[in-house]
């Protein structure tokens, strides 16, 4: 488990408070001290209000609140950044296995770091400041209590047991429920993660309702954790008011008793009833912060594990061999070997491989025979269960594994892109690399080309996971990005296998140029591009059946290798059938064009070779964005365009051959059914623009989401009846007290009586309140729950339900919607939980003692009121100064959030480039925005929150002067002016913790109109609809009538115009490339 961690049951999991503060630097420290000072000072100011009045409490007030608030909020940000860092630094130091093992996908990573992140957040800032205040309040007043009565304080020290258990207990539940909810809740963001990365895979197969209902089914746990946490701290608190009031009416009772038999007078019970009573009621407060603090325990648990993990393959390790540098021969000798997720299934017994240094070995083979297998334990993301890896006869494991991946470099068959530029995703390869040595690298890479025909050339954005560019752009950007390493060992699996036949031979070309220098290992599945290795070695089930050169290999006609041969040969006859057919096919296209046939005409001609079995089988009509293949290069106005057609096989689907054709200026009509004269561009792929309106969203209003919750509305009601009865408990407690200090005046025998009747009064009263405290946090608990879970699956479901074109957005990506969907839908629950309850208690409070405060004496209840106005305005200013701020500093986090989203999604990617420091240093500079944010926002709520405790001690003091006025004249009695004084001091306390929400509810308006964004957007796209045309039976004619076509983020680039296209029916003619899939599966407009 680990120092400081707990274990109360499998789902019940913390860690101790303090190690929340385990990355704080000197500068947190000393702001620490500083704000745990300031807020012992404050908190002991009330207890004291107790013993002095007048001026003295100005300058408590003025003061010490001031720079509690600014110290303790200010430092908030930064700490909850540090242990954001070092979770993000320890994911990158997991080896792989460790990553599959525990099952730590980018979904649950960005889930962590953005909702746990302000659970923990929350727990270590204001909130710890805002405890040691109540809790210093707490201690001042049983000190000043004992000072002024200490017999009488000593018996009172006999409820402090049982205050304790009641808030231990409270902390255990709070802590189990939080672990089950917050559990849930990333279960759930893995699911918006998973759906959003691979949405146009679950749109094409229609499997928005599959994501819809597993998202549902993870909110419905989260919702009941939610529904028990709030009884559960209902009973806490009402069990420890309980226990405070009881301890009041054993201070009148035994007060009383006092007086009769030992001397005591009214004055010195008056003073010990009031310090208890401010020392009980900020215990009584300190229920959120525990609440919070349980919260950040059980959400820090999984963060820190993940930090304190020791990794078996530590990439921060520095220890082991760094040498000047290495000659570059590889062996795996007698290599074991079988995948921590996959123990059962053995992938090496005994393997062994010899690749001198300079050399080329070449692994050919079936799928899943091992092959990729040699370049993982190659770069050393998995060490072999048994024999070695060795490089230059030295065993992989003693070298420094930073260095030793340093000169290896990768071209994986997946191209693994960043969301950024084209220019910052190919200098991954190399630290500072000047822009020439970019140029040369993607020159080498053939990448060159449509690079220089993009609007912003290698400044153009690639989208999330390069989806703006097509496979083999990608894949040749990511070979650019390798040859900027410049390795010494050159891997690359299946690197050409996304390139069709014509940029296969050309990046082939430039791999063979600068493999010659040194040791590369191939992984291929086309046999050509291998043939002058200097090894091929045939690998199945995890063994090699032979190995030697081609001329060797294929003397022997019943090996592997010559099988393999054969095998593709044959499909290589296939293609050459159809090159035959597709020259015919031109020829009559070319003598359409010339007796100028119009489409209509042609189609006929088109049906009667479509019904040709061995007719092309696909015709990649690259137009754009996601191709892989393109069949016009170029179509331009000048003398002569070459035109690529590539054709797909029927067969194996691999295979792909271009044929090149001239068009004459003097053509009217183009190819293909595209009617005359047409501009289309090809292969200038994907900018995504960034949209540069980073405005907040639209202001909704609350209305709508109370709307939200009306089928909770019999819920709300009962909540709020049970808050209004809550709100009212505390200024009958400060009625029963002002009536305390009139019968302490009274004859001994009757004091004797009436003291007995009043204690039980308190008792009374702490009973009421553990019946309605319970029930105000359970209906709010149960309400805020639905609120959330209904929010998240609306959201949710709007998502999901958005045009293609939605997500090519930045700000739409999967890491920035499952943050919004996380972090949003959370604050917007304070709205209708916690803070919602507390505004009616408040509200009610307020009602309640002012009506207190009328009976007793209309005139200084109307002095009075003129002054509450001053505690009132310090909550309006500071709800306008913090408006707005908030949705900048969520708009920051959810950058950093698409950067680690992106990072931990290309682990692997990251780790084979040594970047892992690169992105970390990014994954910094994006929460440093929040962090400053933070700070502003603490000086905004320091000067609020001071200005309210000293408007706060002013009323006080000019209470008890215009009290002691009218007192003067016999306009009112010594109790009239407790009783307006307690009335006072209560309904104040109501309106400064109504205020003191305006930064949780200043932050729930920001995410209720991000929310109300997105579910307000209209799809231009809506898969969710049952409006249209449905047909009995679909016999599959596609026809394209005049088509023009732009990508949304791509508005300057012309994709389509006039596009006409016929697909005979039950024929395999095109359709392979994405914007022409695209538009038939509705996915853009």
């Amino acid at each position: 488990m680990g120092e400081g961690k707990e274990r109360v049951n499998n789902g019940d999991q913390k860690v101790a408070f303090y190690r929340l503060f385990s990355f704080a630097d000197r500068l947190d420290i000393v702001l620490m001290i500083i704000g745990m000072i300031s807020a012992i000072v404050t908190g002991m100011a009330q207890p004291m209000m107790t013993l002095i009045f007048g001026n003295v409490i100005n300058s408590f007030g003025s003061t010490t609140d001031r720079s509690l608030v600014v110290h303790e909020v200010s430092k908030d940000p930064h700490l909850s950044r540090s242990p954001l860092a070092a979770t993000f630094r320890s994911v990158f130091r997991s080896e792989a296995a460790a990553m599959e093992n525990d099952g730590l996908i980018s979904g649950e990573v960005i889930g962590r770091m953005s909702g746990d992140t302000i659970l923990i957040q929350d727990a270590m800032g204001e909130k710890v400041g805002k405890f040691i205040q109540l809790m210093s309040t707490f201690i001042g007043g049983f000190v000043v209590a004992f000072v002024r009565g200490w017999l009488l304080s000593l018996v009172l020290l006999s409820c402090i047991p049982a205050l304790v258990i009641a808030g231990g207990a409270m902390g255990l539940i709070m802590t189990k429920m939080s672990s089950r909810g917050q559990l849930a809740y990333v279960e759930a963001g893995n699911v918006v993660e998973q759906t959003v990365g691979a949405i146009r895979t679950v749109t094409s197969f229609t499997g928005e309702k599959l994501a819809i209902n597993k998202y549902n089914s993870k909110l419905q746990v989260a919702y009941t954790a939610t529904a028990q946490q709030g009884l559960a701290s209902g009973i806490g608190l009402g069990t420890v008011l309980l226990t405070i009031f009881s301890s009041y009416g054993l201070t009148i009772w035994y007060g009383s008793k006092l007086i009769i038999e030992k001397g005591y007078n009214g004055g010195i019970v008056i003073n010990v009833i009031m310090a208890i009573m401010t020392g009980g009621m900020s215990l009584g407060q300190t229920s959120p912060c525990l609440n919070a603090f349980a919260a950040g325990q059980a959400a820090a648990y999984k963060m820190f594990e993940t930090i304190n993990r020791k990794p078996l393959i530590d990439v921060y390790d520095n220890g082991g061999i760094v040498k000047e540098d290495i000659k570059g021969d590889i062996e795996l000798k007698d290599v074991y070997f079988r995948y921590p997720a996959r123990p059962d299934v053995e992938i090496f017994s005994g393997f062994s491989l010899k690749v001198p240094s300079g050399t080329t070995a070449a692994l050919v083979g079936q799928s899943g025979s091992g092959k990729s297998t040699v370049i993982s334990l190659l770069q050393r993301f998995y060490d072999p269960n048994g024999g070695e890896v060795l490089v230059d006869g030295i065993n992989l494991k003693k070298f420094q594994l930073r260095w030793i991946r340093e000169k290896m470099g990768l071209v994986s068959q997946e191209p693994i892109l960043f969301t950024t530029t084209i220019r910052e995703n190919i200098a991954y390869g190399k630290e500072n690399a000047t822009n020439e040595e970019i140029k040369t690298a993607i020159e080498l890479a053939n990448a060159a080309k449509f690079i220089e025909k993009l609007p912003k050339g290698l400044d153009t954005m690639v989208g999330e996971h390069g989806t703006q560019l097509s496979g083999g752009q990608k894949q040749r950007i990511a070979i650019a990005r390798a040859i900027l390493k410049n390795p010494k060992i050159l891997l690359l699996d299946e690197a050409t296998s996304a390139l069709d036949a014509e940029s296969e031979r050309i990046v082939q070309d430039a791999l063979t140029n600068i493999m010659s220098s040194r040791t590369t290992v191939v992984v291929a599945h086309r046999l050509t591009t291998v043939r002058n290795a200097d090894l091929i070695a045939v690998v199945q089930d995890g063994k090699i059946l032979e190995q030697g050169t081609h001329a060797k290999l294929i003397k022997n006609p019943d090996g592997a290798y010559s099988q393999l041969v054969r095998l593709q040969e044959g499909t290589n006859k296939a293609e050459d059938a159809q090159r035959m057919e597709m020259d015919n096919l031109d020829t009559i296209r070319d003598f359409d064009i010339t007796m100028g046939r119009s489409a209509s005409q042609r189609l006929p001609l088109w049906r009667s070779i479509s019904r040709n079995p061995s007719a092309a089988r696909d015709l990649d009509i690259g137009m754009g964005r996601s191709a892989s293949q393109s069949l016009w290069r170029s179509i331009s106005r000048g003398p002569s365009t070459a035109c690529d057609v590539d054709i797909v096989t029927g067969r194996s689907g691999s295979q792909r051959l271009s044929v090149r054709r001239s068009v004459s200026r003097s053509s009217s009509t183009a190819r293909f059914g595209l009617l005359a004269p047409i501009e289309i561009q090809t292969e200038i792929e994907g900018e995504e623009t960034i949209r540069t309106d980073q405005n907040k969203p639209r202001e909704v209003s609350i209305w709508r989401l109370a709307y939200l919750n009306k089928p909770e509305l019999p819920v709300l009601l009962l909540g709020s009846l049970a808050a209004c009865i809550h709100g009212v408990i505390f200024p009958i407690f400060g009625l029963l007290q002002s009536i305390a200090i009139k019968i302490f005046y009274e004859p001994h025998n009757e004091l004797k009586k009436d003291s007995s009747f009043w204690a039980v009064m308190y008792v009374t009263l702490g009973v009421a309140t553990l019946t309605v405290a319970p029930m105000q946090n359970y209906f709010f608990g149960v309400a805020g729950g639905k609120l959330i879970w209904r929010i998240r699956s609306k959201s949710f479901e709007k998502v999901v339900h958005q045009e293609i074109s939605w997500f090519d957005d930045p700000k739409n990506s999967s890491g920035a919607v499952g943050a919004r969907l996380s972090t949003d839908a959370s604050t917007v629950r304070s709205l209708v939980g916690d803070a919602l309850a507390q505004i009616v208690q408040n509200i009610t409070t307020i009602i309640a003692g002012l009506v207190i405060s009328f009976t007793a004496n209309w005139i200084l209840a109307f002095i009075i009121l003129a002054v509450l106005p001053l505690v009132g305005l310090q909550g309006f200013v500071q709800v306008k100064f913090l408006e707005g701020f908030s949705e900048d500093a969520k708009v920051m986090y959810e950058e950093a959030s698409q950067v680690a989203s992106d990072a931990v999604g290309s682990i692997r990617t990251v780790a084979s480039f040594c970047a892992e420091k690169k992105v970390i240093d990014m994954y910094k500079r994006k929460c440093e925005g929040p962090m400053k944010h933070g700070a502003r926002i603490g000086l905004v709520s320091g000067a609020g929150f001071g200005f309210s405790f000293f408007a706060l001690y002013c009323a006080n003091a000019f209470c008890f002067f215009i009290g002691a006025l009218l007192v003067q004249h016999g306009k009112a009695t010594f109790g009239d002016v407790f009783k307006v004084y307690f009335a006072l001091t209560i309904s104040a306390l109501g309106v400064s913790q109504t205020a003191a929400f305006a930064p949780d509810t200043n932050k729930a308006k920001d995410s209720v109109a991000s929310i109300f964004e997105i579910i307000d957007s209209k799809p231009k796209i809506d898969s969710s609809s049952n409006e249209g045309t449905t047909l009995a039976t679909v016999n599959g004619g596609i026809e394209f009538k005049h088509v023009s076509f732009k990508y949304p983020t791509r508005p300057d680039v012309q994709i389509f115009r006039d596009l006409c296209l016929t697909i005979p029916s039950g024929k395999i003619t095109g359709g392979a490339y994405a914007s022409l899939v695209s538009l038939q599966m509705a996915s853009s407009t």
